[in-house]
């Protein structure tokens, strides 16, 4: 074979090489966000309920799919008629942040804190959030989005919103359907209010003020201060019923929501407070706040969905 065959042979295999390398590197390498690879959606899910993981320095926990009975049975001590029970299917699990969002993570995230501080409601960056009012809750939560997708952990085709009423019951419950998820007593051991136990439970300390996010223990799913200590803000406009069936999300269903004596819709938060006896901070316990006004014991917590 000439020279010039051998040149134009050892060509063609370098050239036959450099294709297989980059090949190899497109494979290998697929392209980084902030230095790491985009996350997959379907490695974002949850194995099991209260598996943890933290995106954009929110630790959250799993709530897997399933189907619960949401509100309370009618021999439940201190029930009120808005609690009639439904069934309720959640087809997609779903990540709930672990404790409410704090004014660190406020402070991280957005800025300048949405609302004043009270002597109940204490500066530091452990305690809840709170004087925020829905619409700076959403704002959090779509610049949490952003940065979760920034950051290559947050699947693309997931957000970070406010948790719909069915939700958030469902987790608050975290499998149990007892009034709380402790059972059917509450103890200011338990969660953070202040008075009368619930349903002749020990009497603990009553703090008259918030506490530090997970300063209490942890429903089976791990979620800390689904009982007590603020007031969470959910998505759905406040309804006379609960909202049962498959999926429930009453977002953008304002005009068959319950108006007050002015004639105003409200949004739905749960959870109870500081500031409230032991029945009010019970797993069915719903009630409603304009969404335009802020409170020192409203806060919220976030969850990161697959809409």
């Amino acid at each position: 074979m000439s020279r010039t065959s051998y040149g134009w042979l050892a060509g063609l295999l370098l050239m036959v090489g450099l294709i297989g390398c980059q090949r190899d590197a497109i494979t290998s390498n697929p392209p980084a966000t902030n230095g790491r690879p985009p996350a997959r959606p379907d490695s974002f899910l949850g194995s099991k309920a209260g598996d943890e993981r933290e995106v954009a320095g929110i630790k959250l926990c799993w709530c897997p799919p399933g189907k619960f009975t949401m509100g309370s049975p009618p021999g439940e001590p201190e029930r009120r008629p808005d609690e009639t029970q439904v069934e309720v299917t959640l087809t997609k699990g779903f990540w709930m942040g672990k404790y409410e969002a704090t004014q660190g993570q406020w402070k991280r995230v957005i800025g300048k804190l949405p609302g004043e501080l009270t002597a109940e409601l204490p500066a530091g960056d452990d305690f809840p959030v709170g004087n925020v009012n829905f619409a700076e809750a959403e704002a959090f939560c779509c610049k949490l989005t952003e940065l979760g997708r920034q950051s290559g952990v947050l699947p693309k085709d997931w957000e970070f919103r406010l948790p719909t009423e069915a939700q958030w019951e469902y987790a608050c419950r975290a499998g149990t359907t007892t009034a709380t998820s402790f059972g059917d007593k509450l103890s200011s051991k338990q969660a953070n209010f202040k008075g009368k136990p619930y349903n002749g439970a020990e009497p603990g300390p009553s703090l008259n003020r918030a506490a530090k996010v997970g300063s209490y223990p942890a429903n089976p799913w791990g979620l800390h201060d689904m009982h007590g200590n603020i007031f969470e803000w959910c998505r759905d406009w406040s309804h006379a019923k609960l909202p049962g069936g498959v999926d429930p999300d009453l977002y953008t269903a304002r005009s068959t929501a319950l108006l007050n004596r002015t004639g105003d819709a409200s949004r739905v938060r749960r959870g109870g407070c500081w500031a409230d006896e032991g029945w009010p901070c019970r797993s069915a316990f719903r009630l409603r706040f304009e969404p335009e006004r802020r409170y020192d014991h409203i806060g919220f917590r976030v969850v990161a969905v697959q809409p």
